[in-house]
């Protein structure tokens, strides 16, 4: 009982100055916080696409708040979001007009080298061979960019993403979960696009895929903006520079090269 009593005596005593030191110590180095950033955490979406450029809703709030970030970075939130942080904030803000996705791969018709029996995810299947398409470079079909997109934009049909516009608010989503690459977000207008995605020759993708890009510069020739160039037998279109003219589009000899507003079948 002799050793017992001064032990627990000590330990009440370290229990009570460590006590009181974190109490000066939270005292010392409290930080306030500015009641503002969960106002304007409330006002977001709640999404966490980081389509904002920061790693989630609370994050961007933060920087809107402390570092002045525009209230009009949250892209999923639209014009009202926007409109409500800067209310917040008292500031105005800026009017944007958000991009959407674009699925460049229009291969309804590529034939398969296998039978692919795995989980049904996009980038497991591209582990085994590069997936079960003869196009190594196209849509794997299997919905992973369906499952990621937080807004309910996308559905498979014919093997293929479909974007639907009125719900795809360009977070970016879609495009970070396929491990082809082949989707990409572009401004919300008329352009000139090119639905392929394949570095391989003419001849090889004309034997496996019938819409595909055959790398003939016909587009590129007769461009009068400058705005589309073929490198690595794949032609792709500068967004700065289309005039939306639709000559490379009557050009091409399979197809693969569209105006955005005629993609019903990829934004319907």
């Amino acid at each position: 009982m002799e050793i017992v009593f001064p032990a627990a005596a000590m330990l009440l005593g370290l229990g009570v100055l460590f006590g009181l030191g974190l109490a000066v110590a939270s005292r010392a180095f409290a930080v306030n916080a500015d009641p503002r950033v969960d106002e304007v955490t409330e006002a977001l979406p709640g999404v966490n696409c980081g389509a904002c450029g920061y790693a989630g809703c609370s994050a961007y709030a933060e920087a809107v708040v402390l570092k002045g970030i525009s209230p009009s970075e949250c892209i999923p939130g639209g014009p009202e979001t926007a409109a409500a942080v800067a209310g917040i904030m008292g500031v105005s803000a800026e009017a944007k007009t958000p991009p959407i996705a674009v699925v460049h791969c229009a291969g309804t018709d590529v034939a398969s080298r296998f039978e692919y029996e795995g989980v049904e995810d996009c980038f497991a299947a591209s582990l085994l061979q590069g997936g079960a398409k003869a196009c190594v470079f196209g849509c794997l079909g299997l919905g992973t960019c369906v499952e990621a997109c937080p807004f309910d934009a996308i559905r498979m049909e014919g093997g293929l993403p479909r974007i639907d516009p009125d719900k795809c608010v360009g977070c970016g989503k879609c495009v970070s979960a396929c491990p082809r690459g082949i989707i990409a977000l572009h401004p919300r207008k008329d352009l000139a696009r090119v639905l392929c995605r394949s570095t391989d020759k003419g001849g090889a993708v004309r034997k496996i895929c019938s819409v595909g890009c055959i790398g003939c510069k016909k587009c590129e020739k007769i461009c009068p903006a400058d705005a589309i160039h073929v490198t690595d037998f794949l032609a792709a279109v500068d967004d700065e520079k289309c005039i939306a003219c639709g000559k490379c589009v009557a050009e091409c000899p399979t197809g693969c090269i569209v105006m955005r507003e005629s993609m019903p079948a990829l934004t319907t």
